[in-house]
């Protein structure tokens, strides 16, 4: 589904093709794609320029901090939910229950809005956790296996997972 939208540029990982989507001012969509999508070179200093170097340095220095001019569209739960997770430096887990109390929710509508983050890592939703210290859930399971991207990139920024 994902291949099919028109992608600014695409960045190879350790873990999927990410698909940026962008307009002329502000990132708008990240997308874990399989990792058998190519690459795309990005406009020279355009918005998805500066996000595919951002990545870069991010999967360089898992503390890297993203600078990005975000538009996400969402309702105001969402909103809440995806400030309140940017929040969660590198290295740092939240539970889903932690989140929901800190702004007021329920830890399903947490998991809810984590699942419709429309710029996954750059709003760190990979960062928030069963109370149990399980992995919860990722992506609200649109790719194969996505847990093991939630794995990843929690063992790229040293977060211990029980």
């Amino acid at each position: 589904m994902d291949e099919k939208l028109a992608f600014d540029a695409c960045v190879r990982t350790p873990f999927a093709t990410l698909g940026i989507v962008t307009s002329s001012t502000h990132l708008t969509g990240l997308h874990f794609l399989p990792a058998s999508v190519a690459a795309k070179a990005p406009r020279p200093n355009s918005i998805a320029h500066l996000v595919c170097a951002q990545l870069t340095n991010y999967l360089e220095n898992p503390n890297y901090a993203f600078d990005l001019p975000l538009k996400l569209a969402g309702t105001k739960h969402q909103l809440d939910v995806w400030s309140a997770m940017r929040a969660i430096r590198p290295g740092s887990t939240r539970s889903y229950g932690e989140l929901a109390s800190a702004i007021g929710s329920s830890p399903r509508a947490v998991g809810s809005a984590c699942g419709h983050n429309p710029v996954p890592i750059i709003v760190p939703c990979h960062r928030v956790i069963a109370a149990d210290g399980g992995l919860g859930g990722f992506m609200g399971g649109k790719l194969h296996n996505p847990l093991a991207i939630k794995q990843w990139l929690l063992r790229h920024e040293g977060a211990l997972l029980v």
